[in-house]
């Protein structure tokens, strides 16, 4: 629910200062301080979305703006995605919702960023549902909006409903007031325009203006926002100035292909950038009000994929939502795409997938379930009697098979320890992590392959394995140092590993968002399977 409290004058003039992005009134905000913030919140964004799901927060938005973006995200956070919807449309068996088709045109939105077909999803087709226009339009405006800009995003033709793209712009049509904006409850005539889905219509009819009658109907809406617009240049909803309704304003008119400093949408100086621009924070997120009211996490990514909108329009690149530029579909997580680092050991090679799809019922909905089908589905780790046991502890032999195996690395049998049988399964995979200096033993001539491996330990054999595979792991004692000293534990660490220790956190190898580093904990198999797909991620050898 939005807040109700109106912005001070002064928090505003506070805000401009801390943020340093936001230019005062007679100063541009340039394109180079536009691919900074829009950096910036791309940073967040990861950050804040690591496993994005199918859902309106933490899922599709941070998805399309972060696709749209231009930033470099890893190939792995896209398939993690894929393979996320992939599973989700096969347990709901192609139906998204029974009645709010909203989800499909979300899903299909997010999917054509990225390059993958929503036409076959599992075998699914998810653009064939908005070929239903009565089941479009049950939930109302949204419906035809979202699903016209979902079928243009690329140019997609649902089976069995030739034309269905008309019906929907004369829908929305039919539903402009008389002030020329929309509403959500609005079928025409009186009432009062909202500029989020006034904005919205916009984006939908954008493609259109061709048409006399949506050409008049964009002319009066975009008069309807111009005097909707507050004198700080930004616009409210349900009497809130907000960030999201200026959001929306600022793809519409990018959508149009109107420079955001058109005089109609300049008040006092102020551009709708410059007011977005207020509601950014120092770490890249936005507010939803002034006062910090209401769900920052959805005024975050509507905030993210605005300055998107902008960037794109600033550079004369195709707009938020027309995508015909994204090139290939990304794979499943379990494609072999990586070739590898120029730096990586030759004995390093890339694990090929062996056993495509293969999952395990203790670990669906699981947060490290997309790592583990990965590692699963190249052999590198496996399961016991159908189920995976993904938080059971390892033995330091089992943690060093599956290293060499996710490494590629040869087999080979040394005897170099006497407590490691060479008629041992898992003798010729301690000789090869010895071999190439993965381990070196609990003394000279141990390993103590039975004993469970720590999360120190973990991390230790962790980055030699990085540094094979062509990763800087070397970092200063000041950076060890400033890495470490943000976890509650760190003087429990031993001092051997606080290199490596170091290294796997920068490199995200571990999860930074963890409070405390537990070093002589046993590391759990679900860690071990994540830690690796991470490692193979960095190393691009997935």
């Amino acid at each position: 629910m939005k807040g109700t409290k109106e912005r001070a004058a002064s928090l505003l003039l506070v805000m401009v200062l801390l943020l340093g992005l936001t230019a005062p009134a007679s100063a541009a905000v340039t394109q180079s301080d536009l691919q900074k913030a829009v950096d910036g919140s791309a940073a967040y964004m990861l950050q804040a979305v690591k496993g994005p799901q199918v859902g309106s927060i933490g899922g599709e938005w941070a998805v399309i703006g972060l696709a749209r973006s231009g930033y470099d995200v890893p190939q792995s956070y896209y398939d993690s995605y894929l393979s996320t919807v992939t599973k989700y449309v096969q347990n709901k068996k192609g139906i998204l919702d029974e009645r709010k088709y909203t989800e499909y045109s979300r899903v299909i939105l997010a999917l054509t960023a990225i390059g993958a077909d929503p036409t076959d999803v599992a075998g699914y087709d998810l653009v064939k549902p908005l070929g239903d226009f009565e089941k479009t339009v049950w939930q109302g405006i949204n419906g035809p909006i979202w699903a016209l800009i979902a079928l243009d995003s690329g140019n997609y033709e649902p089976a069995g409903a030739p034309g269905i793209q008309q019906r929907y712009i004369d829908e929305i049509l039919s539903r402009q007031l008389d002030d020329g904006g929309w509403n959500l409850t609005g079928k025409g005539g009186a009432g009062a325009a909202d500029a989020d889905l006034t904005g919205m219509a916009l984006q939908a009819l954008a493609k259109y203006q061709d048409q006399s009658a949506v050409k008049t109907a964009t002319d009066e809406a975009l008069a309807c926002l111009s005097a909707m617009q507050t004198e700080s240049g930004g616009f409210g909803s349900w009497g809130t100035a907000n960030s999201e309704s200026c959001v929306q304003v600022i793809a519409a008119l990018c959508e149009l292909g109107i420079g955001l400093d058109d005089s109609r949408f300049v008040k006092n100086g102020v551009t709708l950038l410059d007011n977005l621009l207020t509601f950014r924070q120092a770490d890249g997120s936005f507010l939803h009000t002034a006062d910090g009211s209401g769900s920052n996490q959805m005024a975050s990514e509507q905030g993210f994929y605005g300055l998107v909108a902008a960037l794109r329009a600033a550079k004369g690149q195709a707009s938020l939502y027309r995508m015909s530029d994204t090139g290939t579909a990304p794979s499943t997580p379990g494609a072999s795409t990586g070739t590898g680092l120029a730096g990586k050991d030759p004995a390093v090679q890339k694990t090929s997938i062996t056993a495509p799809g293969t999952t395990f019922p203790d670990i669906a909905g699981h947060t490290n379930q997309s790592a583990i089908e990965a590692m699963a589905a190249r052999g590198i780790i496996s399961g016991s009697n159908g189920v995976f046991n993904p938080d059971n502890t390892m033995t330091r032999a089992e943690f060093a098979a599956i290293i060499v195996r996710a490494l590629g690395l040869t087999t080979e049998t040394t005897g170099q320890f006497t407590d490691v049988s060479a008629d041992q399964w898992y003798a010729p995979y301690v000789g090869a992590a010895y071999k190439y200096g993965i381990i070196t033993g609990t003394t000279a001539t141990t390993f103590n392959p039975g004993g469970t491996i720590k999360r120190e330990d973990a991390a230790v054999m962790a980055a030699r394995a990085a540094k094979l595979c062509g990763l800087d792991t070397d970092m200063d004692a000041s950076a060890i140092r400033n890495v470490l000293a943000q976890f509650t534990d760190y003087i429990r660490t031993s001092e051997y590993a606080r290199p490596p220790l170091a290294f796997c956190y920068h490199a995200d190898i571990l999860s930074q968002s963890d409070l405390d580093i537990w070093p002589a904990d046993a590391v759990k198999r679900c860690e071990v399977a994540q830690m690796l797909y991470n490692l193979l991620d960095k190393a691009e050898l997935l």
